[in-house]
């Protein structure tokens, strides 16, 4: 019988209970809060289960993280719980050009790159990141192929969020891309000209950095790094040629760079750079701003050269803009398909010094993206250019085709 009263005393009980939890809402979604709580913790611990018996602990790619405006997996090691970090990313293509020139038409499909993406933490404080690259489909034995190197290797100490150092080999934080070159963050299936020529992505130099936050709104980054030396004899690669990187710089020059972000407003960043040595002062505008499906991004940059003479250049300019709109996002797929146009002017040998030029090179290039994941994407497009980088007058159109994926 005393059973039987505490059964039914704890029955009415709960049936108290439910009723006011039905009746109160806020009960309600703090149960569900809590039990989402509970299900990530139990996620945890069956990960950190699971690395006890692998012996490594892995982070995955949160792509809506970036640290100091790095890319997603270039900024793994910032929010890793293991004090290693593997990421990197990768992309490959085919493109066929047809040309007014028929001997200029050509096809070809390469491993472009396969980047890794090595950090590791000392402390909470100190962090080491590294980027090795492997461009071209790497270099053979006889010596073909591209290059293997050292995209970057610096040490941060981290103090607050408005003042941290960077010390090393580093990315410049000049544009959009340079900084944020994976393949999953621009629409195109190769990087904009305008990031090859103008602004030489990807270009890192040597030097210390300090970065952080003047208000939450606004973020700042100064650097004294190894100058430019432009090779006069690249054509329009003369300022690219120049780029220090990680090789062995001999006489290096010394250079100042600066660069503000506001991102004040949701989906926006908008900033500009200035980069200054005793030649050469460089200085760009940015823009990326997104809005449910819709992207809109681009850079503008001049160059101009004191000190030159006869076909040195002496100014050289351009820019693109780039607009997409995710067509999935009007459904409840839950994949991406942005299709994109984007213009682009570009001109690294405006002026020269003798006060001769060269034309400019114009491309209106449409696509689309895939993402079957947030992390690979799947790329066509079509280019249509009214002159190219020789200046030979020849009009081109060039169909690609690529895939890309960061881990």
């Amino acid at each position: 019988m005393n059973k039987s009263k505490i059964s039914l005393a704890l029955a009415s009980m709960l049936l108290v209970s439910s009723a006011s939890f039905g009746d109160d809402k806020a009960d309600i979604q703090m149960l569900k809060e809590e039990i989402k709580q509970l299900k990530e913790t139990t996620q945890s611990l069956i990960d950190e289960t699971s690395d006890l018996k692998t012996g490594f602990s892995y982070t995955t790619v949160d792509t809506k993280q970036s640290h100091s405006g790095l890319g997603a997996a270039a900024s793994k090691i910032y929010y890793s719980k293991s004090p290693l970090s593997i990421g990197g990313y990768g992309e490959m293509y085919y493109a066929n050009t047809d040309s007014d020139d028929n001997s200029a038409d050509s096809s070809e499909t390469q491993v472009k790159r396969l980047i890794m993406y090595l950090g590791y933490k000392f402390s909470d404080n100190i962090i080491l990141n590294t980027e090795i690259e492997y461009e071209g489909g790497g270099v053979t034995a006889d010596g073909g192929g591209d290059e293997v190197l050292v995209e970057f290797m610096y040490l941060d100490f981290l103090i607050n969020k408005n003042f941290n150092v960077r010390l090393g080999n580093f990315l410049m934080p000049v544009g959009l891309i340079n900084q944020r070159h994976e393949p999953t963050l621009f629409t195109t299936v190769q990087r904009p000209q305008t990031s090859k020529y103008l602004i030489p992505t990807t270009w890192n130099e040597s030097g210390a950095m300090l970065y952080g936050n003047i208000t939450d709104d606004i973020e700042y980054k100064l650097a004294g790094v190894s100058a430019l030396q432009p090779d006069d004899t690249a054509g329009a690669k003369w300022l690219r040629s120049g780029r220090g990187g990680s090789f062995e710089v001999a006489n290096p020059g010394f250079a100042g760079v600066g660069r503000i972000d506001y991102t004040g407003i949701n989906g926006l960043l908008v900033g500009a750079s200035l980069y200054a040595d005793s030649k050469i002062t460089m200085y760009d505008v940015h823009l990326n701003y997104e809005y449910n499906g819709a992207r809109v991004y681009g850079t503008y940059t001049q160059t101009s050269r004191s000190e030159t003479t006869g076909t040195q250049v002496k100014d050289m300019s351009g820019g693109y803009i780039n607009a997409s709109f995710d067509v999935l996002s009007l459904t409840s797929i839950e994949k991406k398909l942005p299709v994109f146009i984007q213009y682009e002017t570009i001109n690294p040998q405006e002026t020269l010094a003798n006060g001769t030029g060269f034309d400019s090179v114009d491309t209106t290039t449409v696509g689309v993206n895939f993402f079957p994941h947030e992390q690979v994407v799947l790329k066509m497009d079509y280019a249509m250019a009214n002159n190219d980088l020789a200046n030979t007058k020849i009009d081109s159109d060039t169909f690609s085709v690529s895939l890309g994926f960061i881990f």
